[in-house]
């Protein structure tokens, strides 16, 4: 597989080979969710698609790792990652806290990481129902495009192991506030025995990341794809590549949840010092981590690409104490994220004058390696 090994060539892929495929796909499903009959879910639905495009805009960079079959990844990891965000928004937004709920709703990504499984009724535990069969058209394309794999097998498993960390997560957050700590915190205890010297928030921000499926999903499309391969992207992944996107992700976020009341993991750190520690720890060991793959400089470029975007989010220049913490971040994080930071903050600024651009939560961001 040919894969972009600096970043001139991976910024030409995704605007050349990426970006204009995931909003074909994008706009197709945003046209089924215009048909879906239960307003509710519809709000829900459309407005996943409207503010959180850049998710799926971001993933989708993994179809650079095998440029030739970049259509058919590419098509799964929009489906995939709609789901997700779907979910989210239902779970966010949804006037129910029960858990059994939420994991009812969350059955559609283990179901759509396991071609031939049987949907079940994702809906069964709230009032809202009639999706017009929305969420089970998601789930089947991830499935048709997995039956595809030639190495799927090799893969399923640590397939099924992420998706189970992002279900939990998904669950035990969105119950009532006094009850998701508890939750998590005993979740991170049943896990702590096969984890590095980390804590409860910083694991649960690494169950939070897709990126690590859709690498796994990328490599299955070669035969040469091993179990030991699948094995290695797994360990890579999980914890610190998706630790370290999670953790950026709530970094930039931490005023708009304090104002909100909303869950944010950054707030649990003693203060900014053990914070930005941490965070160039997760740096240096994400960088550690990719060491053992294929396509190394790929993925390296991810990493610095996550601290680069990130960092160029309009929220951190509107915060003076954001951004002097994230200049530290830069300097932990090296030269190269210096070019994704000023790929973001020019995209960020002609988007916002666009009047095109989608409004609602994050819009500024862009799009490259933001899932």
């Amino acid at each position: 597989m040919s894969a972009p090994d600096n970043v001139w060539s991976l910024a030409f892929g995704i605007y050349r080979d990426v970006l204009p495929i995931v909003r074909q796909h994008l706009g197709d499903w945003q046209t089924q969710a215009r048909q879906i009959p239960d307003p509710e879910l519809r709000q829900q639905a459309l407005a996943s698609i409207k503010t959180k495009t850049f998710h799926c805009e971001g993933g989708s960079i993994y179809g650079l790792l095998v440029r030739e079959h970049r259509h058919k990844i590419i098509r799964f990891i929009v489906a995939y990652q709609t789901i997700s965000d779907y979910l989210d928004n239902l779970c966010d937004r949804s006037t129910s806290c029960d858990p059994d709920d939420f994991r009812a709703l969350h059955e559609a990504l283990l179901q759509a990481l396991t071609p031939g499984a049987e949907p079940t009724n994702y809906y069964r535990l709230r009032t809202e129902q009639e999706d017009g069969g929305y969420l089970q058209k998601l789930v089947a394309t991830c499935q048709s495009v997995l039956q595809q794999l030639p190495a799927y097998s090799n893969i399923a498993p640590a397939l099924q192991e992420l998706a189970t960390h992002y279900c939990n997560l998904q669950v035990h957050k969105h119950v009532t506030p006094e009850e998701r700590v508890p939750r998590l915190t005993a979740w991170f205890a049943s896990q702590q025995a096969s984890l590095p010297e980390m804590s409860w928030y910083e694991f649960s921000a690494c169950a939070g990341s897709t990126l690590g499926i859709f690498c796994l999903v990328a490599y299955a499309c070669e035969e040469t794809c091993s179990a030991d391969l699948a094995e290695r992207v797994k360990a890579s992944y999980f914890p610190w590549v998706q630790g370290l996107h999670i953790l950026l992700d709530y970094f930039i976020d931490q005023e708009e949840d304090r104002s909100k009341g909303d869950l944010n993991f950054c707030a649990y750190y003693r203060n900014d010092q053990e914070m930005i520690q941490r965070f160039a720890h997760f740096i240096q060991q994400a960088n550690r981590a990719v060491l053992w793959l294929p396509h190394l400089k790929f993925h390296r470029m991810i990493n610095h690409g996550l601290v680069g975007i990130y960092l160029a989010d309009e929220k951190v220049s509107q915060q003076k104490e954001l951004h002097r913490l994230a200049r530290r971040l830069m300097q932990a994080s090296g030269l190269s994220s210096v070019f994704f930071l000023v790929n973001g903050w020019i995209m960020a600024r002609l988007r916002s004058r666009s009047s095109s651009a989608p409004s609602g939560r994050q819009t500024s961001r862009e799009p490259i390696l933001s899932t």
